[in-house]
């Protein structure tokens, strides 16, 4: 004979099986996280490849006086179209159409000032609302390294040595590796990973709570030979179950997406090997127990369905909580982390992707911590379900 809380899990199950609802809304967001990683991160890459195949289009007034400049700018993979003299209005409408990155003007009497060596007015029009602030900052990069070389064949021409304005040369060694950057950079966007954790069970905790408490079925069930605490553990795995799955698809989808793409184009790799993504998933596991748990005992406070679905609206915000907080106080990774639910799963996310060796500590505390609590909301909610004041919905 199976145990009664069994037979519920199968009831809940099977019907969370037949709603349309619970399954599509399951998928939209194993599909819609993992996707939209997908899309920004080769869109960064896009971005940061693109000067390099497809140079800079920059357009010059007044480039006859500067020929040195015109060979400096073409050496760096700049293409240069002199132009004759335009209005500020005919420059502000070339810029508008995005065909060119910026426009060069150099004043009339600069060949005047140059000779004289007075400084000589160059002006960098650019359109900001345009996507070109990496190849407007290699145009001036450019600009900056010519203004340097001036000055230094001025001071030698005076007999100076350039060095003389110099008096310390800063070398630096970068000694981070592509991991730990991209860690960094994927911190944020790691954190949102945490979020469909609470929407995959959302669904069901409320359904089997508030809505059959307003269907009248849980009257029904109620007078059945089981235990409150039988029946919340039934409903309580049934929803956490609906999480489980969810988020360890999301998870391989993620992996599959960040190992495909090239991210040493922009200094990043990731580094999670399949063994720390499968100990990292079933470490996982209480997490979507402890959203299951929370939910189904806050659904269980509520007077109806609506009233359950705007209380778990804001549980669904918890997982953004230390994407927010971390960053703002400057944490640094510490063991009292992995004592902390939603926090520990972040941590460890983080470091395993750094490609460091965590060992088995941090996968114990982020496994018990997140139990422990879920633990707690299961036998608070089959408290509340014992009460005569829930059945009567007052």
């Amino acid at each position: 004979m199976k145990p009664k809380w069994m037979v519920v899990l199968s009831k809940e199950l099977l019907e969370n099986l037949r709603d349309r609802r619970t399954l599509v809304l399951l998928l939209l967001f194993v599909l819609l996280y993992p996707a939209l990683y997908g899309v920004l991160l080769k869109r960064t890459i896009e971005r940061a490849s693109t000067p390099e195949r497809e140079g800079i289009e920059l357009v010059v007034i007044g480039g006859a006086q500067a020929p040195t400049l015109m060979a400096q700018l073409r050496q760096n993979n700049v293409t240069v179209s002199e132009r004759a003299p335009m209005s500020d209005q005919q420059v502000t409408e070339l810029l508008r159409q995005h065909k060119v990155v910026a426009v060069l003007k150099l004043e009339r009497r600069f060949g005047q000032h140059y000779e004289a060596m007075r400084p000589a007015h160059i002006e960098l029009w650019y359109d900001s609302a345009a996507e070109n602030q990496t190849k407007q900052n290699e145009v001036e990069q450019v600009l900056r390294e010519y203004s340097a070389s001036i000055a230094s064949a001025r001071l030698l021409a005076h007999g100076v040595s350039p060095t003389t304005g110099v008096p310390i040369k800063l070398q630096r060694y970068d000694t981070g590796t592509s991991a730990s950057r991209s860690a960094n950079f994927l911190g944020a966007l790691l954190g949102g990973l945490f979020l469909p954790v609470f929407i995959f069970c959302m669904s069901s905790a409320v359904d089997s709570t508030a809505g059959e408490r307003e269907r009248r079925s849980l009257e029904v069930l109620l007078a059945q030979p089981a235990s409150a605490l039988e029946l919340v553990v039934g409903k309580w795995l049934a929803a956490a179950a609906m999480s489980v799955i969810g988020f360890t698809l999301e998870l391989v989808l993620v992996h599959a997406i960040l190992r495909w793409l090239p991210l040493e184009e922009i200094g990043m790799s990731w580094n999670l090997g399949v063994s720390d993504l499968l100990l990292f998933c079933l470490a996982s596991v209480p997490l979507s127990l402890l959203a299951a748990g929370l939910e189904v005992a806050l659904a269980m406070n509520a007077k109806s369905f609506k009233e359950a679905q705007s209380m778990i609206s804001f549980v669904t915000l918890i997982p953004m909580v230390p994407v927010v907080a971390v960053p703002m106080l400057g944490l640094s990774t510490a063991t009292w982390m992995y004592l902390v639910p939603v926090l520990s799963h972040l941590t460890l996310l983080r470091e395993l992707a750094k490609g460091q060796q965590v060992g088995y500590l941090p996968f114990a505390l982020t496994f018990v911590s997140a139990l422990a609590v879920a633990l707690l909301t299961v036998a608070f909610a089959s408290w509340r379900m014992k009460s005569e004041r829930y059945v009567l919905s007052v």
